[in-house]
């Protein structure tokens, strides 16, 4: 077994009440992280952080947290440091998709977009850093999408927040190497995903959710949609002492796609 020594590790993930927020979570957790996750849906992401402690066994902090609002961010980061004693790891995974073509989208879904994953990546990023810091470094990775690096038509603004996503890993990669901070990002696509569930339900199809994932899992080069888990695999895989080496890095997980929207 590959050992990740991630035992009493501090992990943020943000959007982790399901799909890949929740996975990611999950995985951490039961490599021996204690984690606190935050989301806009108390509910759920209670429910969510009961289901991990149950299967894991680890210390798991939910805080209901919109991570558009700075002072929600805030909030957040403090209550993990009150609760845990520092920050050793943050993955910004809270997005959504949205994409238009540009004369369609209008200067308020724009803003929305920025300030859910770039935005949020930003101000949770500069308050975790301090944390990370103090305890001799730390790993952030912020998920981002492969359209950031080649967007495709009506892929606006989505395209565009996660290029600047993308440029901002790279960036502070540079400025943090320093102080044994490591910066990655992750660029997803074709998982079978929480979002792709709601992009089902609103593509009234009389399919099945599974049929309907094998169905467009046949346009992906390795013949179906990946799973919340194996993000969670490479996000571990990244924050762990093994991934030491690894910095400034924008990983395509798509299942060959290549870089499209």
């Amino acid at each position: 077994m590959l050992e990740l020594n991630l035992t009493d590790k501090v992990a943020l993930v943000t959007g982790g009440s399901e799909g890949i927020g929740k996975g990611i979570a999950l995985k951490l957790a039961g490599e021996g992280c204690r984690v606190a996750m935050c989301a806009r849906r108390e509910d759920v992401l209670a429910a969510a952080a009961d289901a991990i402690r149950s299967e894991s066994g680890a210390e798991v902090l939910a805080v209901a947290a919109d991570v558009t609002l700075a002072a929600d961010v805030e909030r957040f980061i403090n209550n993990a440091v009150s609760g845990f004693g520092g920050i050793d790891i943050l993955v910004n995974n809270a997005g959504r998709s949205e994409g238009h073509h540009f004369e369609d989208a209008p200067e308020s879904v724009w803003q929305g977009d920025f300030d859910l994953k770039f935005w949020a990546a930003v101000r949770g990023s500069r308050l975790a850093v301090p944390h990370m810091k103090s305890r001799g470094g730390g790993s952030i990775v912020n998920i981002t999408h492969p359209g950031g690096k080649a967007p495709g038509p009506g892929s606006v603004p989505t395209s565009v927040s996660r290029a600047a996503g993308i440029a901002l890993s790279k960036a502070m990669s540079k400025d943090l190497a320093q102080h044994r901070i490591r910066v990655n990002t992750v660029c997803l696509t074709n998982i079978r995903s929480a979002q792709a569930e709601r992009a089902w339900t609103a593509s009234g199809s009389d399919m099945d959710f599974d049929a309907w994932c094998e169905k467009l899992g046949k346009d992906v080069p390795l013949g179906r949609m990946g799973e919340p888990a194996e993000v969670a695999d490479l996000v571990a895989f990244l924050v762990s002492d093994r991934g030491a080496f690894i910095t400034g890095a924008a990983i395509n997980f798509d299942g060959g796609s290549g870089e499209t929207v």
